[in-house]
């Protein structure tokens, strides 16, 4: 009995079993059917396929009313794709393809990349192409990675090794040389089945079906739709923007060592090879964009974006169906704190006034402008001049480069000036908190002042007795000489320290630290300091330099009460469609200063006076609101053709509405004769901002979606 019911048992479990194993296959046949047969209509039966990497496209960069400053348009490009380009095992049909589009391109005027360093020379020799641009892709020619020829190797070492390369020997020089940019370009493009190779851009779409309509012959040889990068206003603050360009060697090299940490950190956490995977694939390639300066670099994370794959299935039909692998993620878009049309205020007449000054003067000319928000640090306007059009950077760079008045030069931010008599708000504030005058206290001035008996300093004017509040108002130097001797340089500094001066001040952007006068400093130079140096840094001489952007938040602290915040460029970013806020800049304190109440009126009442009563009444008598200000000059020597000629720089910080502070402005004109040049350019400004009737009625930054 035992026997049977085991066998019994056993039977039920092998019937059991297979009908199991039956209703499975049932299941995989009918899936096999509906994919087959239902699913596959209107889908092309593969007959190959192939997988293409799609570029994600650039986000924008705005300014804070949802002005495009940075955007991108579609250009047409030609491109090899290595799924139908000949190989490098075919190496002589390469050379016949490449060779008819050259001259083809010749003959209608066009240009290719070619980044070739080696040139002909007038006698028809192989000569290295001496621009510094060329360095890098000299360096990568003879490197191990591509000939791997001696530092020492000749332009000639380097063409015999091509022509081998590339099997050139039968064309004559120039035609080979030409041949051989493209080949050492698709190289160092990793030019391979995955990764096209742009040949050229931006071309007539009717050159393009030209060359398409002899697909037979230029096999692989595509029309392709890529985004370049433009500026909306190309002279709009090209220094604060930035700009892009294909990535470099020393910067992919920088990539890859970022890349390669990220993988070893993941793989130590244990994270899946999925997203090792992905990270990888969203790395940069040799053909990616990349932020070279300005916003363009400081976000690129953010703007970047990250590129998909794609795969194209060819059917049997001709039809074709594309199916992402990865999914492309375009980059996120950047708004700034920037107001679009007061920066161009700014510029029109700080270029305005730098004009005026040069045609008067042999001195070289320059200015800058800053104009921030009291309340939140935000830059409104960020203006240098010389400048130059960023959509032209490329083509001009030679001449921009050796332009004598530095076009390049972030002048607001990376020059340092002698800020002159616009130090003196913060030596009285100095003064007035350390007890060594009061808002009452007068000093004499009769023009001279003398300091330990053989050392005189003069003052422009005769004041008589006058309070601090005055002093400020007729930019007495007497008054301000005995209240840094009072005080000591230590005290001083202290003081401007904390009005940010001197130092750096954590704007986003590279910036100057400057630095102020004081006993370290001079010695750390290799100099003495002497007794009359405290006197005359308290008038903002010796050896105090200070950036413009410090000049404006300094100025920005004394209008709000005391609170020296972070400027900042950077509002908010949004994604792609601006349907979510990424993230957005919050107002950040770098100090809160104690200043009793009656000690800053004491100062903002003078800088009243400079803007209402003062020297300033006349230009800044018709505006809509009344303005605190402190001029400044500093003496400066320049070499002009090999002459010590010396000049003035003149220097404004002021702010508006006096009662009800919101934005301070900081200018510098360079070797001007006058301050009324530094007048106009705040009057300008203060006549947009407060008299122009958009200002109201401007949508915030978070509403907008264009």
């Amino acid at each position: 009995m035992y026997t049977d019911s085991k066998d019994k048992n056993l039977k039920n479990r092998i019937i059991a079993l297979v009908v199991i194993i039956s209703m499975f296959f049932l299941l995989f046949i009918g899936f096999l059917i509906k994919y087959q047969i239902v699913d596959s209509k209107g889908r092309p039966k593969a007959v190959s396929a192939y997988e293409t990497v799609v570029q994600p496209s650039r986000g924008d960069i705005l300014d804070r009313n949802g002005n495009y400053l940075a955007s991108n348009i579609q250009i047409n490009s030609l491109s090899f794709n290595g799924q139908n380009f000949p190989s490098s095992k075919e190496q002589k049909e390469r050379n016949k393809i490449v060779f008819s589009l050259i001259q083809k391109f010749k003959e209608n005027n066009l240009e290719y990349h070619d980044n070739l360093p080696i040139k002909l020379s007038a006698n028809g020799d192989f000569v290295f192409d001496d621009e510094p641009k060329m360095q890098a892709e000299k360096d990568w020619l003879i490197s191990r990675q591509m000939l791997g020829l001696n530092k020492y190797a000749t332009a000639n070492d380097c063409f015999v090794a091509l022509s081998e390369r590339y099997e050139l020997e039968e064309y004559d020089k120039k035609t080979a040389r030409d041949l051989a940019a493209i080949f050492v370009n698709m190289e160092r493009k990793g030019f391979n089945r995955l990764t096209p190779y742009e040949f050229a851009t931006d071309l007539p779409i009717e050159f393009i079906s030209m060359i398409l309509e002899q697909n037979d012959f230029f096999k692989g040889v595509e029309h392709t739709v890529v985004q370049k990068r433009i500026y909306n206003d190309g002279t709009l603050a090209p220094h604060i923007l930035g700009r892009t360009a294909v990535i470099d060697a020393e910067e992919y090299k920088a990539k890859k060592e970022e890349l390669k940490e990220k993988i070893s950190s993941m793989e130590k956490k244990g994270l899946p090879t999925s997203e090792i995977e992905k990270l990888k694939f969203s790395s940069y390639g040799m053909n990616d964009q990349i932020g070279k300066d300005g916003i363009e670099k400081l976000m690129e994370k953010e703007l970047k974006g990250k590129r998909g794959l794609k795969s194209t299935i060819s059917g049997k039909d001709g039809e074709q169906e594309d199916v992402f692998v990865h999914d492309v993620e375009h980059g996120n878009n950047v708004i700034l704190t920037i107001d679009k049309d007061l920066q161009k205020i700014t510029e029109d007449t700080l270029k305005k006034s730098v004009d005026s000054v040069s045609k008067k003067t042999p001195l070289p000319s320059g200015g800058a402008a800053v104009v921030v928000k009291v309340d939140t640090g935000e830059i409104l306007s960020c203006a240098t001049y010389p400048t130059y059009d960023n959509n032209k950077f490329s083509e001009l760079y030679d001449d921009l480069r050796k332009d004598k008045t530095a076009p390049l030069w972030n002048r607001p931010l990376m020059s340092t000036y002698e800020p002159g008599s616009t130090f003196k708000p913060a030596i009285a504030t100095a003064g007035l908190e350390e007890k060594i005058i009061t808002p009452s206290s007068t000093f004499t001035c009769n023009h001279y002042y003398t300091y330990f008996k053989d050392h005189t300093f003069t003052c422009l004017g005769y004041h008589r007795d006058i309070n601090v509040s005055e002093a400020i108002n007729k930019s007495c130097n007497i008054f301000f000489y005995e209240t840094g001797r009072r005080l000591g340089i230590e005290k001083m500094n202290d003081w401007c320290s904390s009005f940010g001066l001197g130092q750096k001040t954590g704007v986003e952007l590279p910036e100057a630290s400057g630095v102020l006068a004081g006993i370290e400093e001079r010695e750390s130079n290799g100099g003495i300091w002497r007794p009359g140096d405290t006197v005359q840094a308290a008038i903002g001489q010796s050896d105090n330099q200070v950036t413009v952007l410090q000049l404006a938040n300094y100025c920005a602290t004394i209008a709000n009460g005391g609170t020296r915040n972070v400027p900042h460029f950077i509002k908010a970013v949004k994604t792609n469609d601006y349907s979510e806020t990424v993230s957005e800049t919050e107002v950040k304190t770098a100090e809160k200063l104690k200043i009793h109440p009656e000690n800053l009126a004491a100062v903002q009442e003078g800088m009243h006076r400079v803007g209402t009563i003062g020297f300033f009444t006349n230009y800044f008598s018709a505006l809509p609101v009344e303005v605190g200000a402190k001029t400044g000059t500093a003496q400066v020597k320049k070499r002009v053709n090999g002459q010590l000629m010396e000049g003035t720089n003149r220097l404004l910080i002021c702010y508006a509405p006096y009662e009800k502070p919101e934005i301070a402005v900081a200018i510098i004109i360079e070797s001007s004769d006058k301050s009324t040049y530094v007048a106009d350019v705040a009057k300008n400004i203060f006549t947009y901002y407060f008299s122009d009737k958009e200002v109201e009625s401007r949508q915030a930054y978070n509403t907008f979606l264009p």
